[in-house]
């Protein structure tokens, strides 16, 4: 499973380094693609979220370990704390391009 795993990143890292046209994107479309990854990322953090409820749950009535309950919820943790430090980089750039001078 492993296995299967590091090369199905493999092949989707291959795909994202290879270019796929010449035309450079126009920056509605740039504005489109960073919006979707961003909504994806915050959908992604908040099915984790929800991952850890129900391995809670299931920790209650003893059907998963306390040790797949932590991994979960480190996993979740992680992810939000991402989530919060790529808002701030975003709001600091915002900033920082509203204090120059034109």
């Amino acid at each position: 499973m492993i296995q299967a795993m590091n090369f199905n990143t493999l092949k989707s890292i291959d795909s994202a380094v290879t270019p796929k046209s010449p035309v450079s994107p126009t920056p509605a479309e740039s504005i489109k693609e960073f919006s979707s990854f961003l909504t994806d990322a915050i959908n992604g953090v908040a099915a984790q979220e929800k991952n850890v409820g129900t391995m809670n749950e299931k920790f209650l009535l003893g059907e998963v370990s306390a040790d797949q309950v932590m991994i979960a919820s480190e996993q979740a943790m992680l992810s939000l704390q991402l989530t919060t430090q790529v808002r701030n980089k975003v709001i600091e750039a915002y900033q920082e391009i509203m204090r120059t001078q034109i």
